[in-house]
Protein backbone atom coordinates (compact mmCIF):
# COMPACT_ATOMS: atom_id res chain seq x y z
CA UNK A 1 0.00 0.00 0.00
CA UNK A 2 0.94 3.50 -0.96
CA UNK A 3 2.49 5.85 2.06
CA UNK A 4 0.46 8.25 0.69
CA UNK A 5 -2.82 5.94 1.77
CA UNK A 6 -1.67 4.29 4.74
CA UNK A 7 -1.20 8.10 5.87
CA UNK A 8 -5.20 8.77 5.07
CA UNK A 9 -6.09 5.90 7.14
CA UNK A 10 -3.74 6.70 9.88
CA UNK A 11 -5.67 9.69 10.11
CA UNK A 12 -9.39 8.66 9.46
CA UNK A 13 -8.65 6.68 12.75
CA UNK A 14 -7.50 9.62 15.07
CA UNK A 15 -10.04 11.60 13.57
CA UNK A 16 -12.62 7.99 14.44
CA UNK A 17 -11.17 7.79 18.08
CA UNK A 18 -10.96 11.59 19.25
CA UNK A 19 -14.70 11.21 17.95
CA UNK A 20 -15.58 8.24 19.82
CA UNK A 21 -13.76 9.84 23.17
CA UNK A 22 -15.87 13.07 22.57
CA UNK A 23 -19.13 11.07 22.68
CA UNK A 24 -18.10 9.54 25.07
CA UNK A 25 -17.07 12.07 27.27
CA UNK A 26 -20.60 13.78 26.51
CA UNK A 27 -22.43 10.82 27.78
CA UNK A 28 -20.75 10.81 30.70
CA UNK A 29 -21.60 14.54 30.76
CA UNK A 30 -24.47 14.29 30.36
CA UNK A 31 -25.04 10.97 32.87
CA UNK A 32 -23.27 13.49 35.45
CA UNK A 33 -25.69 16.80 34.53
CA UNK A 34 -28.61 14.15 35.14
CA UNK A 35 -27.67 12.65 38.31
CA UNK A 36 -26.86 16.40 39.56
CA UNK A 37 -30.40 17.61 38.72
CA UNK A 38 -32.04 14.34 39.81
CA UNK A 39 -29.91 13.37 42.89
CA UNK A 40 -28.07 16.18 44.23
CA UNK A 41 -30.91 18.49 46.13
CA UNK A 42 -31.78 14.53 47.52
CA UNK A 43 -28.08 14.95 48.73
CA UNK A 44 -27.87 17.86 49.77
CA UNK A 45 -31.14 17.77 51.81
CA UNK A 46 -30.00 14.79 53.60
CA UNK A 47 -26.81 15.64 54.95
CA UNK A 48 -27.99 19.24 55.79
CA UNK A 49 -30.85 16.94 57.63
CA UNK A 50 -27.86 14.64 58.67
CA UNK A 51 -25.61 17.83 60.25
CA UNK A 52 -23.15 16.42 58.25
CA UNK A 53 -21.53 20.08 57.38
CA UNK A 54 -19.19 20.47 60.12
CA UNK A 55 -18.54 24.09 58.78
CA UNK A 56 -21.55 25.41 60.16
CA UNK A 57 -20.67 26.09 64.27
CA UNK A 58 -22.83 26.67 66.03
CA UNK A 59 -23.39 28.25 70.01
CA UNK A 60 -24.86 25.35 72.05
CA UNK A 61 -24.83 24.77 75.36
CA UNK A 62 -24.85 21.46 77.53
CA UNK A 63 -26.66 21.73 81.02
CA UNK A 64 -25.79 19.02 83.56
CA UNK A 65 -22.10 18.09 83.65
CA UNK A 66 -22.76 14.35 85.00
CA UNK A 67 -20.53 11.49 83.61
CA UNK A 68 -22.73 11.74 80.71
CA UNK A 69 -23.28 15.33 80.26
CA UNK A 70 -19.55 16.36 80.55
CA UNK A 71 -19.11 13.81 77.64
CA UNK A 72 -21.80 15.23 75.84
CA UNK A 73 -20.34 18.72 76.31
CA UNK A 74 -16.58 17.45 75.23
CA UNK A 75 -18.10 15.96 71.71
CA UNK A 76 -19.83 18.73 70.90
CA UNK A 77 -16.56 20.72 71.50
CA UNK A 78 -14.83 18.68 69.70
CA UNK A 79 -16.81 18.68 66.94
CA UNK A 80 -15.68 22.73 66.82
CA UNK A 81 -18.80 24.22 68.18
CA UNK A 82 -19.18 27.03 70.66
CA UNK A 83 -19.70 24.82 73.32
CA UNK A 84 -21.16 26.09 76.66
CA UNK A 85 -20.77 23.80 80.18
CA UNK A 86 -23.18 24.22 82.48
CA UNK A 87 -23.43 22.86 85.82
CA UNK A 88 -24.72 23.28 89.58
CA UNK A 89 -21.51 22.35 90.73
CA UNK A 90 -18.97 25.32 89.84
CA UNK A 91 -15.87 23.79 89.76
CA UNK A 92 -16.65 20.89 87.29
CA UNK A 93 -18.20 24.10 84.94
CA UNK A 94 -14.67 25.63 85.27
CA UNK A 95 -12.80 22.28 84.25
CA UNK A 96 -14.66 22.57 81.37
CA UNK A 97 -13.86 25.65 80.51
CA UNK A 98 -10.15 24.91 81.30
CA UNK A 99 -11.02 22.53 78.26
CA UNK A 100 -12.11 25.19 75.64
CA UNK A 101 -15.16 25.69 76.82
CA UNK A 102 -17.05 28.60 76.35
CA UNK A 103 -17.71 31.37 79.08
CA UNK A 104 -20.94 33.04 79.74
CA UNK A 105 -23.83 32.56 82.03
CA UNK A 106 -27.16 31.41 80.67
CA UNK A 107 -28.89 34.48 80.75
CA UNK A 108 -26.13 36.00 78.80
CA UNK A 109 -26.09 33.60 75.65
CA UNK A 110 -29.38 32.09 75.75
CA UNK A 111 -30.29 34.40 73.10
CA UNK A 112 -27.69 33.47 70.70
CA UNK A 113 -27.74 29.41 71.10
CA UNK A 114 -28.80 27.31 68.12
CA UNK A 115 -29.46 24.27 70.62
CA UNK A 116 -29.62 23.43 74.25
CA UNK A 117 -28.84 20.03 76.06
CA UNK A 118 -30.12 19.31 78.78
CA UNK A 119 -28.84 16.22 80.86
CA UNK A 120 -30.35 15.96 84.56
CA UNK A 121 -31.81 13.35 86.65
CA UNK A 122 -35.19 13.78 86.00
CA UNK A 123 -38.57 15.54 84.94
CA UNK A 124 -38.42 17.62 87.86
CA UNK A 125 -35.09 19.22 87.40
CA UNK A 126 -35.61 19.52 83.24
CA UNK A 127 -39.21 21.25 83.69
CA UNK A 128 -37.46 23.16 86.46
CA UNK A 129 -34.43 24.51 83.83
CA UNK A 130 -36.82 24.68 80.86
CA UNK A 131 -39.37 27.01 82.86
CA UNK A 132 -38.50 27.50 86.24
CA UNK A 133 -37.80 31.09 87.52
CA UNK A 134 -34.71 31.35 85.49
CA UNK A 135 -36.25 28.49 82.27
CA UNK A 136 -34.07 29.27 79.59
CA UNK A 137 -36.93 28.46 76.69
CA UNK A 138 -38.74 32.31 77.14
CA UNK A 139 -35.04 33.80 76.54
CA UNK A 140 -34.30 31.45 73.53
CA UNK A 141 -34.20 32.57 69.42
CA UNK A 142 -37.74 31.02 67.64
CA UNK A 143 -35.96 28.26 65.63
CA UNK A 144 -33.96 26.92 68.63
CA UNK A 145 -33.95 23.38 69.71
CA UNK A 146 -33.91 21.64 72.86
CA UNK A 147 -32.83 18.30 73.35
CA UNK A 148 -33.74 16.47 76.46
CA UNK A 149 -32.06 13.32 77.21
CA UNK A 150 -33.50 12.79 80.76
CA UNK A 151 -35.39 9.49 81.38
CA UNK A 152 -38.81 10.67 82.24
CA UNK A 153 -42.42 10.04 81.83
CA UNK A 154 -43.75 10.32 78.36
CA UNK A 155 -46.46 11.78 79.50
CA UNK A 156 -43.89 14.64 80.43
CA UNK A 157 -41.99 14.64 77.47
CA UNK A 158 -45.03 15.57 75.21
CA UNK A 159 -46.19 18.24 77.70
CA UNK A 160 -42.65 19.80 77.22
CA UNK A 161 -42.91 19.48 73.99
CA UNK A 162 -46.20 21.52 73.80
CA UNK A 163 -45.62 24.19 75.93
CA UNK A 164 -41.96 24.85 73.96
CA UNK A 165 -44.16 25.27 70.85
CA UNK A 166 -45.55 28.29 72.34
CA UNK A 167 -42.73 29.91 72.47
CA UNK A 168 -41.44 29.23 69.29
CA UNK A 169 -38.95 26.37 70.31
CA UNK A 170 -38.37 23.09 69.29
CA UNK A 171 -38.35 20.26 71.55
CA UNK A 172 -36.91 16.56 70.86
CA UNK A 173 -37.44 13.77 73.36
CA UNK A 174 -34.07 12.09 73.35
CA UNK A 175 -32.89 9.89 75.98
CA UNK A 176 -29.55 8.43 75.71
CA UNK A 177 -27.81 5.19 76.10
CA UNK A 178 -24.48 4.00 75.99
CA UNK A 179 -22.90 4.97 79.17
CA UNK A 180 -20.03 7.65 80.09
CA UNK A 181 -17.55 6.14 77.93
CA UNK A 182 -19.06 7.14 74.51
CA UNK A 183 -20.67 9.70 75.48
CA UNK A 184 -17.18 10.97 75.56
CA UNK A 185 -16.55 9.01 72.42
CA UNK A 186 -19.78 10.81 70.78
CA UNK A 187 -21.07 7.45 70.15
CA UNK A 188 -24.63 7.10 71.99
CA UNK A 189 -27.41 5.59 71.07
CA UNK A 190 -30.39 8.02 71.03
CA UNK A 191 -34.13 7.31 71.25
CA UNK A 192 -35.55 10.33 69.74
CA UNK A 193 -39.24 11.43 69.00
CA UNK A 194 -40.18 14.75 67.67
CA UNK A 195 -41.59 16.37 64.91
CA UNK A 196 -39.31 16.85 61.64
CA UNK A 197 -38.85 20.60 62.57
CA UNK A 198 -37.14 19.27 65.75
CA UNK A 199 -35.14 16.88 63.95
CA UNK A 200 -33.84 18.91 61.59
CA UNK A 201 -32.97 21.78 63.86
CA UNK A 202 -31.23 18.97 66.44
CA UNK A 203 -29.25 17.14 63.35
CA UNK A 204 -25.88 19.27 63.38
CA UNK A 205 -25.59 18.26 67.74
CA UNK A 206 -26.40 14.21 66.88
CA UNK A 207 -24.01 14.50 64.22
CA UNK A 208 -21.87 15.50 66.91
CA UNK A 209 -22.56 13.26 70.50
CA UNK A 210 -24.22 9.80 68.34
CA UNK A 211 -23.11 6.72 66.65
CA UNK A 212 -26.79 5.28 66.39
CA UNK A 213 -30.38 8.11 66.03
CA UNK A 214 -33.08 6.01 66.11
CA UNK A 215 -35.83 7.74 64.86
CA UNK A 216 -39.25 6.53 67.12
CA UNK A 217 -41.76 9.25 65.80
CA UNK A 218 -43.27 12.53 65.24
CA UNK A 219 -44.00 13.51 68.36
CA UNK A 220 -42.26 13.60 71.78
CA UNK A 221 -43.34 10.58 74.36
CA UNK A 222 -42.05 7.58 71.79
CA UNK A 223 -38.54 8.12 72.72
CA UNK A 224 -39.20 8.40 76.48
CA UNK A 225 -41.29 4.84 76.24
CA UNK A 226 -38.63 3.44 74.65
CA UNK A 227 -36.23 4.32 77.04
CA UNK A 228 -38.35 3.14 79.68
CA UNK A 229 -38.27 -0.20 78.10
CA UNK A 230 -34.70 -0.23 78.00
CA UNK A 231 -34.46 0.79 81.65
CA UNK A 232 -36.37 -1.67 82.72
CA UNK A 233 -33.85 -4.23 81.14
CA UNK A 234 -30.69 -2.57 82.49
CA UNK A 235 -32.00 -2.26 85.53
CA UNK A 236 -32.96 -5.78 85.92
CA UNK A 237 -29.85 -7.16 84.34
CA UNK A 238 -27.54 -5.25 86.98
CA UNK A 239 -29.49 -6.51 89.75
CA UNK A 240 -29.71 -10.50 88.64
CA UNK A 241 -25.58 -10.05 87.69
CA UNK A 242 -25.35 -9.29 91.54
CA UNK A 243 -27.14 -12.02 92.60
CA UNK A 244 -25.83 -14.29 90.20
CA UNK A 245 -22.29 -13.22 90.96
CA UNK A 246 -23.02 -13.57 94.59
CA UNK A 247 -25.20 -16.75 94.57
CA UNK A 248 -21.76 -18.17 92.53
CA UNK A 249 -19.55 -16.77 95.55
CA UNK A 250 -21.40 -19.09 98.01
CA UNK A 251 -20.62 -22.24 95.75
CA UNK A 252 -16.91 -21.74 95.99
CA UNK A 253 -16.86 -19.64 92.41
CA UNK A 254 -14.62 -16.56 92.49
CA UNK A 255 -15.93 -13.37 91.37
CA UNK A 256 -13.24 -13.31 88.46
CA UNK A 257 -14.05 -16.79 87.18
CA UNK A 258 -17.86 -15.92 86.93
CA UNK A 259 -17.11 -13.02 85.08
CA UNK A 260 -14.12 -14.51 83.00
CA UNK A 261 -16.98 -18.35 81.94
CA UNK A 262 -20.43 -16.21 81.98
CA UNK A 263 -19.19 -13.08 79.62
CA UNK A 264 -18.75 -16.26 77.37
CA UNK A 265 -21.92 -17.96 77.78
CA UNK A 266 -25.60 -17.50 77.09
CA UNK A 267 -26.35 -16.34 80.33
CA UNK A 268 -24.21 -12.80 79.77
CA UNK A 269 -25.75 -10.02 78.82
CA UNK A 270 -24.32 -6.38 78.31
CA UNK A 271 -24.82 -5.37 81.71
CA UNK A 272 -22.91 -7.88 82.75
CA UNK A 273 -20.07 -7.57 81.25
CA UNK A 274 -19.75 -3.94 81.70
CA UNK A 275 -20.63 -4.09 85.33
CA UNK A 276 -19.04 -7.14 86.89
CA UNK A 277 -15.52 -6.12 86.12
CA UNK A 278 -16.46 -3.03 88.62
CA UNK A 279 -17.05 -6.07 91.00
CA UNK A 280 -14.50 -8.09 90.48
CA UNK A 281 -12.07 -4.64 90.46
CA UNK A 282 -13.68 -3.83 93.83
CA UNK A 283 -13.64 -0.03 92.32
CA UNK A 284 -17.64 1.22 92.56
CA UNK A 285 -16.38 4.93 91.14
CA UNK A 286 -19.85 5.97 89.87
CA UNK A 287 -20.15 5.71 85.86
CA UNK A 288 -23.95 5.23 86.59
CA UNK A 289 -24.96 5.68 90.10
CA UNK A 290 -27.25 3.39 92.47
CA UNK A 291 -29.31 6.66 92.85
CA UNK A 292 -30.62 6.63 89.29
CA UNK A 293 -32.28 3.17 89.22
CA UNK A 294 -35.12 3.64 91.98
CA UNK A 295 -35.62 6.87 90.10
CA UNK A 296 -35.95 5.12 86.68
CA UNK A 297 -37.43 1.67 87.83
CA UNK A 298 -40.00 3.75 89.57
CA UNK A 299 -40.64 5.40 86.50
CA UNK A 300 -41.14 2.10 84.59
CA UNK A 301 -43.47 0.92 87.21
CA UNK A 302 -45.55 4.04 87.17
CA UNK A 303 -46.07 3.57 83.47
CA UNK A 304 -46.90 -0.14 83.94
CA UNK A 305 -49.63 0.83 86.33
CA UNK A 306 -51.15 3.24 84.37
CA UNK A 307 -51.30 0.66 81.79
CA UNK A 308 -52.68 -2.06 84.47
CA UNK A 309 -49.21 -4.21 83.33
CA UNK A 310 -47.84 -6.21 85.82
CA UNK A 311 -43.92 -6.27 85.94
CA UNK A 312 -43.25 -8.11 89.23
CA UNK A 313 -39.50 -8.55 88.14
CA UNK A 314 -38.71 -4.86 87.79
CA UNK A 315 -40.23 -4.25 91.16
CA UNK A 316 -37.77 -6.93 92.95
CA UNK A 317 -34.70 -5.57 90.92
CA UNK A 318 -36.12 -1.71 92.25
CA UNK A 319 -36.13 -3.46 96.26
CA UNK A 320 -32.57 -4.21 95.69
CA UNK A 321 -31.42 -0.56 94.13
CA UNK A 322 -33.51 0.69 97.28
CA UNK A 323 -32.11 -1.48 99.72
CA UNK A 324 -28.55 -0.35 98.83
CA UNK A 325 -29.61 3.51 99.14
CA UNK A 326 -30.92 2.88 101.93
CA UNK A 327 -27.13 1.03 103.24
CA UNK A 328 -25.33 4.61 101.94
CA UNK A 329 -24.39 3.20 98.79
CA UNK A 330 -26.80 5.59 96.48
CA UNK A 331 -23.45 7.41 95.16
CA UNK A 332 -21.82 4.67 94.39
CA UNK A 333 -21.57 2.82 90.47
CA UNK A 334 -24.57 0.78 90.19
CA UNK A 335 -22.62 -2.28 90.37
CA UNK A 336 -22.53 -2.00 93.97
CA UNK A 337 -26.51 -3.05 94.35
CA UNK A 338 -24.05 -6.42 94.47
CA UNK A 339 -22.92 -5.30 97.97
CA UNK A 340 -26.79 -5.93 99.26
CA UNK A 341 -26.53 -9.63 98.22
CA UNK A 342 -23.04 -9.90 99.67
CA UNK A 343 -23.56 -8.23 103.00
CA UNK A 344 -27.00 -10.30 103.22
CA UNK A 345 -24.86 -13.59 102.61
CA UNK A 346 -22.17 -12.67 104.98
CA UNK A 347 -19.57 -12.53 101.69
CA UNK A 348 -16.96 -10.31 101.32
CA UNK A 349 -16.25 -9.00 98.07
CA UNK A 350 -13.23 -8.01 96.26
CA UNK A 351 -11.76 -5.21 97.70
CA UNK A 352 -13.18 -5.60 101.32
CA UNK A 353 -11.38 -5.68 104.20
Amino acid sequence: MPAKEIRKKVVALQERRTLDQSVQTARVSGLFAVAKTWFGPRIQAELKFRGRDMSQKQNIAVIGLGSMGYGIAQSVLRAGHVTYGVDVDAEVADRFRSEGGAAGTLAEVAADLQAVIVVVLNAAQTEELLFGPEGIVPKLANGAVVMACATVPPSFAKLMEARCAECGVHYLDAPISGGSVKAAAGRLSVMASGTPAAFAAAATVLDATAETVFELGDASGAGSAMKAVNQLLAGVHIATMAEALTFGMTQGIAPETFLEVISKCAGSSWMLENRAPHVVQGDYTPHSSVNIWPKDLGIVLDIARDAHFSAPITAAALQQFLAAAGQGLGGEDDAAVAKVYARNAGLKLPGEA
